[in-house]
């Protein structure tokens, strides 16, 4: 880490990492190393002595976050290697009080939080808090400043009553800049300090921050969400000039992807947004984000502040308004129309890097960004019309970006004007694997949809390792499209996928097919052997798919009774609830399952005891049911499915129902909107059926 060579000094950290601090643990090694690598940086010789100081505040947060817990290695053995390393850290702590003064912002920046974290004298740490926030002139420092004295006030009682009263003091002072005093307020809340004004007041700080003149740490100090500042990476209007920028100040070839050999798309992708969503391009944006933290279920005012950042003429403070506005529209119910529609007039075709951030949230939104659709079909015509007919393989990655996503959205929302864009995706290859992931949700495209689909299917390598990660999306998208054309090519990715000994990707095509029922008939000469495989997920999948492309329970009832015993016994359950009275044989088992531990279990085997024997059940059916929706709140939509189904029977469960559509925080399963959506309008209509 010391040598003169910065190849080596970077595989050192890199080593190191790896081994004492892998994924932010703290071992006895690690603890051993603190010498010297507080030797390391108390040497001016040291090239990188800021990379040092943050990986000492990077192992002293983890040892403080694990409290005094003792950590249990995989081998058995006990470590107390997060409370030793604290206390030589807090041992070191004037170490720290050096780092925070130090002239090089990199060493400073850990320094100062250290502060919070170590040093056990609450005078001596605020002391230095004090002078350091008129010394900094840069907006990282600054916040970070105010952040590490609101940990100082929440680690040491001692310290909380004097940190609290000087954050309130600089909140309210009318000669401090609008960065310092949005902190303080922030700050201050996240103490717990409640004050009635505290969102209008950061938002008419807000505004005059938007207009201020900017004050900004050295850029080359700066690393996307990392410490408490966040790092302005730029802070200039999208679009302008011959290249398309970034926000972190790269040009468009800068921001391409280098596709490694063998490594599908989607991987590539998949790190691509990790990296993308790390960024932040407004030095407040972190410290808005720990204000929604603290407001929390206060949806109203969220939304007054988001709608503040969203309508920002500062572009940067705009474009990391959209991450949080999703946030928040996914996680909490109620009236988002104004959010959604400021998301949309973040559209612009102008502003590709902006665009594409907005259509990806309204993505993710799915039904609650309905308010959006015509913006977003704006913005699709306004692509093809600039980069032609082929825009989403657009030679530039941030137009190229911006249109792949606002097609999805749009694609997401069922409107038949993506189709279009998507034929094209699939025709010329160029990022098909985005269009497949949408081609399911577009049946009144599914007469063009279909046939692209079934030949990337048919092109698709199973004997490639990574061969599930697309090929299981283009099966789910031909049985969501639910025309029957798919069949022949579903039934020969069977063959091939068995073929290969996919048996994952087998059972996902037994799972299309058995989509499409009785239309899939001719399939059942490749489908009736797996019947009888000796996996068990492929044997269940077949089972099922037996019974939707032929019916007969004679066959299909025994081979799902056998399944019951096994790991896939809720796939079985669900498929004996499908056939009805003629499962009466399966009884015995699926009642056993209702007294299972696990609530998933129980709620399978329930709603399958109902769809087969009805009424008679009903009273253990929707006992069980609550009891499993109460422990287990992912468990909503499946039994509120069959409480639809019980119609009058279901009336012991209004009260529960009642409380569902009453509480505001977002519900359903895997806490999608659209399962949430789903969830709301199934409980109206069992309350409107039964009131």
């Amino acid at each position: 880490m010391a040598s003169a060579d910065a190849g080596t000094r970077e595989k050192a950290f890199g080593d190191y990492y790896g081994a004492a601090h892998h994924q932010g643990d703290v071992y006895p090694c690690t603890v051993a190393s603190l010498p010297f690598l507080f030797a390391l940086a108390d040497d001016p010789a040291t090239p990188d002595r800021g990379a040092v100081v943050h990986l000492l505040l990077s192992i002293g947060r983890e040892a403080v976050d694990c409290g005094d817990d003792i950590i249990v290695a995989p081998d058995g053995s006990e470590s107390t290697a997060a409370t030793d390393s604290v206390a030589m850290l807090r041992e070191r702590s004037g170490a720290f009080l050096a780092y925070a003064q130090d002239p090089d912002p990199g060493v400073r920046r850990p320094g100062i939080e250290g502060l919070g974290l170590f040093v056990e004298d609450a005078d001596q740490a605020l002391g230095a808090l004090r002078e350091r926030l008129p010394a900094e002139d840069g907006t990282v420092e600054r916040l970070l400043v105010i952040h590490t004295a609101a940990t100082l006030a929440l680690r040491l009682p001692a310290a909380r009553t004097t940190a609290t009263a000087w954050l309130a003091a600089l909140a309210d002072d009318p000669t401090a800049e609008p960065d310092i005093r949005l902190a303080a307020l922030v700050h201050h809340a996240r103490c717990g300090e409640d004050r009635d004004d505290a969102v209008p007041t950061a938002i008419a700080l807000l505004r005059r921050l938007a207009t201020a003149p900017e004050r900004r740490s050295d850029e080359d100090g700066c690393r996307s969400g990392t410490g408490s500042g966040a790092c302005a990476c730029r802070n200039g209007r999208e679009g302008e000039g011959e290249t398309d920028t970034r926000a972190d100040g790269e040009t468009d070839t800068e921001a391409e992807a280098v596709a490694q050999d063998g490594v599908p798309p989607q991987v590539t992708a998949a790190f691509e947004d990790l990296d993308r969503h790390g960024r932040l391009h407004a030095p407040t944006t972190t410290l808005l984000r720990t204000f929604h933290t603290v407001l929390d279920a206060r949806v109203p005012e969220r939304t007054a502040l988001l709608t503040e950042q969203l309508s920002s003429p500062d572009p940067a403070i705009r474009h990391d308004a959209i991450r949080m506005a999703q946030d928040l529209i996914t996680s909490w119910r109620g009236e988002h129309t104004g959010l959604v529609l400021l998301l949309a007039d973040c559209l612009a075709p102008q502003d590709p890097y902006t665009a594409a951030a907005a259509a990806e949230s309204l993505r993710v939104l799915g039904p609650a960004g309905e308010a959006a659709r015509e913006a977003l079909a704006a913005l699709v015509a306004a692509n093809r019309t600039t980069h032609g007919p082929n825009a989403w393989a657009a030679t530039k990655t941030l137009p190229r970006r911006a249109h792949q996503e606002a097609v999805m959205a749009l694609a997401a929302l069922g409107d038949p004007r993506a189709v279009p864009c998507l034929l094209t995706a699939l025709d010329g290859g160029t990022d098909a694997w985005r269009a497949v992931q949408v081609a399911g949700r577009l049946r009144p495209g599914a007469g063009e949809l279909v046939p692209r689909l079934s030949r990337h299917l048919a092109d698709a390598d199973m004997s490639n390792p990574w061969a599930d990660m697309g090929t299981g999306a283009l099966m789910s998208a031909l049985a969501e499209l639910g025309d029957a054309a798919a069949v022949p090519a579903l039934t020969d990715a069977v063959t091939a996928a068995i073929r290969h000994d996919q048996l994952r990707l087998g059972a996902s095509a037994l799972k299309a097919l058995a989509a499409f029922g009785t239309e899939a008939a001719s399939a059942l000469g490749a489908v009736r052997p797996l019947a009888d495989a000796a996996d068990v997920n492929l044997r269940a999948a077949a089972t099922a798919a037996l019974w939707a492309l032929e019916r007969d329970p004679a066959d299909v009832v025994p081979r799902l009774c056998d399944l019951l015993d096994t790991h896939a016994h809720h796939d079985a359950a669900d498929v004996l609830g499908l056939i009805g009275p003629s499962a009466a044989a399966a009884l015995p088992r699926l009642r056993t399952m209702l007294t299972a531990g696990y609530e998933w279990t129980r709620v399978h085997a329930a709603t399958a005891l109902w769809d087969i024997v009805g009424e008679v059940e009903a009273d253990v059916v929707v006992r069980t049911l609550l009891a499993a929706w109460e422990k287990n709140d992912a468990t909503s939509n499946h039994v509120l499915a069959c409480l639809d189904r019980m119609g009058s029977a279901a009336a012991p469960a209004l009260p529960r129902i009642r409380a569902e559509l009453a509480q505001a925080r977002r519900s359903g399963r895997f806490g999608r909107v659209a399962n949430d959506e789903e969830l709301q309008r199934t409980c109206r209509t069992i309350l409107a059926r039964l009131s």
